[in-house]
Parts: C-alpha cells; structure tokens; sequence
C-alpha cells in the first residue's frame, strides 16, 4: 500500500468530487481515479459508491477512514519513537550544570563515581539554573545538577522530577581586605553610617533566589547599595576580588581565595546559607545508561562517597 493513497481517500471523502479531489492532490482525474481503485483493490473492496452524485463514502469506506487516522496518526509517531529507541540505547549521559557547580563540585564528584562505576560519554552544558531547569524540563538532558535550599521550594520540586542529595555547600559573604587584613566591606548591623556596597544576583540566578528569600529582607533593614548585579557567581567572585563590594559567594568557588587571603568573610556565621547540592531527573524510565548512572549515585550517597 501506498501511504499517499490515504490523502488521496480523505481528498475525495470530504468532497465526494472526482475532479475537485484530484485538483487538490494536483493530479489529473484519471491518474487520481486509477489511484484510488489501486487502494481498494489492495483492501478488496470497494471505498466510494460511484453511483451517486457526489460519490458517497460506503460502510467499509467509513471503516477505512477511522482506520487510516490511525494508521498517520501511528506513522507521525514513529520518528519520535526511533529517536526515543536510540536514546535509550545510547550510553551517553547528557548534563545541565550551574557555572559555579561545574567549575567547582561536578569534576571530583564525577572522578569519584567513575571508579565506583563505568560511565559512558558525558554532554555537558554549563549555564544559570533558570536555562539548566528549562533544558531538563524539555528532556534536553538527562540530569541536572543546581544548589538548592529546603526552606526554598523550586521549579523542579513536584511530581515529575526525582532528586537526589549529592553535597553540600554554604552561600559566605565576602569581601576583599583591606591593609590590615579586615574586610573592605562588611556588613555592620547597627551602624546606620555603614552603607556597604553589595554585588548581588539577577533575578534568573538560583542562588539569587535562595538568598533573597532566605536572608533578603535582613539585607533590606541595613543601608545598602547595590553596585553591580550578574548572572554568574564567578563574575561577583571577581568584582569581589577586585575589592568592588561584599558578595554571598559558594564556599567551594571561593574556597582558594579564603584560604590564600584574596577574600575575607564579611559578616558573622548567622549571615552564613547553608546549601544542598542536587541531582535532578525526570521521573520517567530514562535507558539503561540513566539508570545505572541514577543508581550509582544513589549508592554512592548511601555509602558516603
């Protein structure tokens, strides 16, 4: 059979006209008309009662017509189902990272699971969590790796989406010190004449989010400016070493710079964000290769890996 006949079938179904279907399949009426007797000599009966004007659609014909939506309803779907075959075959894992997590957490964490588990290919595309949340949303990835908060509920926290407790890390102010070593910028509660400089986030920055709810409207009761705003932890991380303002900065980014005395904390522990690092992924079976890279984090977490 020839799928093209089922166009040809509806063409004239609709209107019941030899010369106006075979117009709109933009043919000549005797090439449309041997075409749809080819079609029931295939199925072995007849479609169209010819002896009414205009031609009238017979039982078998209306039994065809439901059968053939079917039928390109089940055709249009079989590239999405070839590509959802090959997917589930492929070994490679596709990820969606925050900047800071991929520069800082993912490596070491992925070293840690490739010995504990063979791993195929990796895709990784590093980005704000906002467009990270959209990739793993659209099934453009398999899994996602953001910071995330318990009191902050996100995009990704229903039904849909699995999680998993990775690490954890803690949002730090900081600033870059001064001659003596103090913070250049420090937040001082109860100094009305402190108006420190802050860098802050965007409002498509995950941790921007989680700051902003969680300590947002403390930072709002002292004199404040805002001097620079990014997307990026990595750009206030080097405002901040450049001394332009105090930010709230992931301790594994500034970890080095805390330690070689490039940046100081900036106010005390109660200033401080305690942060979860999570895997995200869709609920659904996602392959063999998902799987087993889902498991294996699963049990390097039950093992304190």
């Amino acid at each position: 059979m020839n799928l093209s006949w089922v166009d040809d079938f509806n063409a004239l179904a609709a209107t019941g006209n030899f010369s106006r279907a075979a117009e709109e399949r933009h043919m000549t009426q005797p090439a449309f008309s041997r075409r749809i007797r080819a079609l029931e000599e295939w199925l072995g009966a007849e479609l169209f009662d010819r002896s009414s004007q205009p031609a009238r659609v017979t039982e078998v014909g209306e039994w065809f017509r439901v059968a053939a939506q079917g039928l390109q309803a089940q055709v249009a779907g079989m590239p999405g189902e070839a590509r959802a075959v090959a997917e589930a075959t492929s070994s490679t894992l596709r990820f969606a990272s925050t900047h800071a997590l991929s520069f800082t957490f993912l490596p070491h964490w992925l070293r840690t699971l490739e010995a504990h588990a063979s791993m195929g290919p990796i895709q990784l595309v590093s980005d704000v969590q906002q467009k990270c949340v959209g990739l793993l949303a659209q099934s453009e990835v398999h899994f996602m790796l953001a910071h995330a908060h318990s009191g902050v509920r996100g995009e990704l926290d229903e039904a849909n989406f699995l999680s998993l407790l990775v690490g954890t890390d803690q949002l730090v102010p900081v600033s870059a010190p001064d001659e003596r070593g103090a913070p250049l910028h420090k937040l001082e509660v109860g100094n009305a004449k402190a108006n420190v400089h802050l860098l802050g986030y965007s409002q498509v920055s995950g941790l921007g989010r989680i700051l902003r709810t969680l300590i947002g409207p403390a930072i709002e009761r002292l004199p404040h400016q805002y001097v620079l705003t990014a997307h990026l932890a990595s750009v206030l991380r080097t405002m901040a070493l450049d001394g332009r303002g105090l930010a709230w900065l992931p301790r594994l980014l500034v970890r080095d710079d805390l330690e070689r005395g490039g940046l100081v904390v900036a106010a005390s522990s109660e200033w401080h964000v305690d942060l979860e690092i999570r895997l995200y992924r869709n609920r659904a079976h996602a392959g063999t290769a998902r799987e087993a890279f889902w498991a294996a984090a699963q049990a390097s977490v039950n093992d304190g890996i």
